[in-house]
């Protein structure tokens, strides 16, 4: 009887297809420039550790705060003290506990000064943090500070194993080890996979076997994988390949509102940007409509304020930089560049962002401003921009790029960017703007958490900001992102970040 059993269950075994692993492909337009949150700058980079490490707080589909390793927080009248109630029963990746000893750890290094962490300043405010039990921990703050949570949900402010820390030091940026869906593999100069955790915290998640994000910098390139099966899903989905991707009925669109902003910032220590004659006129030598149409084929808008749209306490400053050749010739005049200038101008090797700077090129040579235009690999233009200690060793003129407000509140879609206390490498004011009525108002903003306060000295610093221009005011961008019809529940959040937690493929 052996014999015939032996061969029942070998037909058996052949007559069951095995369970083919779910592998998810991410094609993106460039190299990743680190996997410590708290020590990179680019929404990509985030994108890939938030599938493995979290914060106290984050948030859903649609960008609204909630509570992940925290499950509570309790606030004083004065926004100076928070006290969390932690998730229990969540490890990380290596079996540490995560307990409020592991959030004091990861908060007191991103807040420390002496680590010149790149997101230190989501942490400037706080005085010193408290262990009050196991799952209890409080914050302290040195002033009051209403976008607190909001700072939590950023991904620069989630939670790397206190023993890996210990383990890695300065190197943890290649070592990540969260409590998230997924465990790190491996990571190379355009690939990073995650694997993964089977011990995961959510019941049933994740979905898919492995994640990998693929660096595609090259637009065509990126639709090809899509419709060759090669990725499941790829962003930004360049503008004028849409109609390429409508046309195959396996694949689908994604069409939204963003809170993405596009522009140039001028370096306002380096002549002739110091004066703001020569700023308004580049403002006046750039078509906007014109930028929507041949850089985004038409899914952008243009920027009518250093917010956008999307985004809480954002003001309306109407159209005072109408494209205007001759408008922007009689300022360079009066501003002592008659004959225009020789500038250079850099951004990342993506084919949108040449494509951009080679527009910006041309426009603005019909002004007499001549442009030299670099595209550099993401590393070592993050280094351009952040291997500086003081502004007059800053070798940038003009940067074109992009920034979105990773915390959801309007506080991070200015400070960082526009306050006279965060030149690089504390902040991102690569324009090393400084207006004295700007600053007042960004630090009454977050001083309060009253929404009215807020709302009103925001629509001060807006105002000044756009009439000073230390950016070129470009558009903000529509989400466009291509997928496969196979796949589900990847989400893109309108700041450009990936939600990939719940992803699965059919």
């Amino acid at each position: 009887m052996k014999a015939p059993l032996a061969a029942a269950l070998l037909c058996t075994a052949l007559a069951s297809p095995a369970f083919a692993a779910k592998d998810l492909v991410v094609g993106v337009p460039d190299n990743l420039t680190g996997l410590d949150p708290a020590d990179i700058n680019d929404t990509l980079s985030q994108s890939a550790t938030r599938t493995m490490l979290q914060g106290l707080y984050g948030f859903d589909k649609d960008m609204k705060l909630i509570p992940v390793l925290a499950e509570s927080a309790e606030i004083s009248p004065d926004a100076k003290e928070f006290t969390f109630k932690l998730r229990k029963g969540v490890v990380f990746h290596d079996g540490t506990p995560f307990n409020a000893q592991a959030v004091k750890v990861n908060v007191d290094r991103v807040a420390n000064p002496a680590n010149k962490l790149k997101r230190q300043s989501l942490l400037s405010m706080l005085a010193e943090s408290e262990v009050i039990d196991d799952y209890t921990i409080r914050l302290r703050l040195k002033e009051p500070f209403g976008a607190l949570l909001n700072n939590l949900a950023h991904p620069g402010a989630m939670m790397h194993s206190p023993k890996a820390l210990e383990t890695y030091g300065k190197e943890i940026g290649r070592h990540p080890v969260g409590t998230g869906p997924y465990k790190f593999v491996s990571w190379s100069a355009d690939t990073l996979k995650v694997a993964r955790n089977e011990s995961y915290w959510k019941q049933g998640l994740p979905k898919v076997d492995s994640v990998t994000f693929k660096s595609m910098p090259e637009n065509g390139s990126r639709v090809a994988a899509l419709q060759a099966g090669e990725a499941q899903f790829i962003y930004p989905l360049p503008p004028e390949m849409v109609k390429v991707v409508e046309k195959n009925p396996a694949l689908d669109i994604i069409n939204g509102p963003s809170i993405i902003a596009r522009y140039v910032a001028m370096n306002e220590t380096k002549k002739p940007f110091d004066d703001v004659r020569v700023r308004q006129a580049l403002n006046h030598a750039v078509d906007k409509n014109a930028f929507v149409k041949v850089v985004y084929n038409g899914f952008a808008k243009p920027m009518d304020s250093a917010l956008p749209p999307n985004l809480g306490f954002y003001v309306d400053q109407g159209d005072p930089y109408p494209y205007d050749p001759a408008k922007a010739k009689q300022l360079l005049a009066e501003a002592g560049y008659p004959n225009g200038f020789e500038t250079e101008m850099f951004a990342r090797n993506n084919t949108t962002s040449i494509r951009a700077m080679q527009f910006l090129q041309q426009q603005l040579a019909q002004v007499g401003v001549k442009v030299n235009v670099q595209p550099l690999e993401a590393g070592i233009e993050a280094a351009k921009v952040w291997s500086v200690e003081k502004p007059e060793d800053s070798t940038v003129q003009m940067q074109y790029g992009g920034w979105s407000a990773s915390t959801g509140d309007a506080d991070w879609g200015l400070r960082p960017l526009l306050w006279g206390k965060g030149f690089p490498p504390k902040f991102f004011n690569v324009a090393y703007y400084k207006n004295e009525t700007v600053d007042t108002a960004i630090e009454a903003a977050i001083a309060t958490a009253d929404p009215a306060k807020r709302a009103e000295a925001y629509k001060v610093a807006q105002a000044q900001i756009w009439k000073d221009a230390p950016w070129i005011f470009l558009i903000v961008e529509n989400l466009l992102a291509g997928q496969s019809k196979k796949l589900s529940g990847l989400h893109q959040l309108p700041d450009g970040g990936l939600i990939m937690e719940d992803a699965d493929l059919k």
